[in-house]
C-alpha cells in the first residue's frame, strides 16, 4: 500500500468504530491461518508468512510492498486455507487462472475492507502465483515460530492453559496483517504498522513467555531485559532495516500516533480473537457442522449419504 494511498482520513485519537466492526469477521478468518498446516512443513500458514516476510525484508524488500503482498495472501487464504498461488500453479493452472482463483477468494471479503485497500490487494495478486524467492529468515524469526505464547495470565492467579498454544510467529504475523489492513482507517502508513507488528516480540526469541504475570514478577529487571534482548535481535538485521524497525518499537508504549493506534488495535483484537477461538472450539457441537456448515453437503450422492446416516442412526 503506497504511503499516499494509505494516509486518508483519520488522524485523531478516535476509534474508527464502523471500520473495526466491519473488519472483525475477516480478521477472525485470517487468524485461522495460524491453525492451517499442509504437507511438507511443520509450520502453520501464518508462521510461513511470518518467516517469508522477514526473509523478504532482509533481502531489501520495501515494507509497504511486503505489507500489501502479505495482506493479499492472508485475505485470499482466509477461505482457500493452504491452497495458495504456488500450489495452484503446481496443480497445473496457468498464472492467470491461479490469479482468478485468488481474486474470487478476495472478492468474498470486499465488503469487509475499504475500497482502496481492497483494490491494492487485488493488484498484488499476480505477485503471489509464483514460487517465493529463495532466502532465509533471520534466526530470531525461526525461534519465534517455536516459542509458545503464554495465553491469558493475571498476577497472583494460576495461568489459564489452552492447547495447543499459538506461537509468537503466528501472533506477530497476525498483528502485522491486521494492523496493515486497518492502517487506512487510522490514517497510518501500512508499512510502518506491518513492521511494528512483525517485530513487537523480538525479545521473546530468548525470553520464554510467562505473560503479564511473569512480567510483573520480573519487576524492576523487565525494562533492561527487554531492551537488551531486543538489541540482540536487531543486530541480526541489515543495518538499514534495523534503523527502520528500532524507532517503531517505541510506539508500543502509547497510542499517540496513527501507527501506534493501528498497531494496538491489531494487537488487542488478535489477543481477544485467539481466546474466543479456544472458547468456540470447546463449545463446538456436531449439530453446528451438520446444520450450519453443511457437513453432508449437496452432491451427486448426498441422498445416499443421508440414507446411510439414517440407517446408522447417527444423524
Amino acid at each position: 500500500m503506497t504511503q499516499a494511498a494509505a494516509r486518508p482520513a483519520r488522524r485523531d485519537g478516535q476509534v474508527p468504530r464502523e471500520s473495526l466492526r466491519k473488519a472483525v469477521p475477516l480478521l477472525r478468518e485470517i487468524g485461522d491461518l495460524k491453525r492451517v498446516r499442509t504437507a511438507g512443513g511443520g509450520l502453520s500458514m501464518g508462521e510461513r508468512a511470518f518467516c517469508r516476510s522477514w526473509a523478504g525484508l532482509v533481502r531489501g524488500g520495501d515494507p509497504g510492498r511486503t505489507a500489501v503482498r502479505e495482506c493479499a495472501a492472508a485475505v485470499a487464504g482466509a477461505r482457500l486455507a493452504g491452497i495458495d498461488g504456488p500450489v495452484l500453479r503446481r496443480c497445473g493452472l496457468a498464472a492467470d487462472e491461479a490469479v482468478a482463483v485468488l481474486e474470487r477468494s478476495v472478492a468474498q471479503h470486499a465488503d469487509r475492507m475499504d475500497p482502496v485497500t481492497s483494490g491494492l490487494l487485488r493488484e498484488a495478486l499476480p505477485e503471489l502465483v509464483e514460487e517465493p524467492c529463495e532466502g532465509s529468515a533471520p534466526g530470531f524469526a525461526v525461534v519465534l515460530c517455536a516459542q509458545p505464547r503464554a495465553g491469558a495470565t493475571c498476577p497472583g492467579r494460576p495461568r489459564l492453559m489452552v492447547e495447543p498454544p499459538e506461537s509468537h510467529g503466528d501472533h506477530c504475523w497476525a498483528v502485522a496483517v491486521y494492523g496493515a489492513l486497518l492502517a487506512r482507517a487510522f490514517g497510518a502508513a501500512p508499512g510502518d504498522v506491518f513492521l511494528l507488528g512483525l517485530a513487537h516480540h523480538l525479545h521473546n526469541a530468548v525470553l520464554p513467555d510467562a505473560g503479564f504475570a511473569g512480567e510483573e514478577l520480573l519487576g524492576e529487571h523487565l525494562p533492561a531485559v527487554l531492551a537488551r534482548l531486543t538489541r540482540q535481535a536487531l543486530a541480526d538485521l541489515p543495518a538499514a532495516l534495523a534503523v527502520r524497525v528500532e524507532p517503531l518499537l517505541a510506539l508500543r508504549e502509547g497510542a499517540g500516533s496513527p501507527a501506534a493506534r493501528a498497531f494496538h488495535a491489531a494487537d488487542v483484537l488478535d489477543r481477544v480473537l485467539q481466546v474466543r477461538h479456544h472458547a468456540r472450539a470447546v463449545a463446538f457441537t456436531a449439530e453446528q457442522a451438520l446444520e450450519e456448515l453443511d457437513l453432508v453437503h449437496p452432491c451427486a450422492v448426498s441422498g445416499f449419504h443421508r440414507a446411510v446416516l439414517d440407517a446408522a442412526e447417527i444423524t
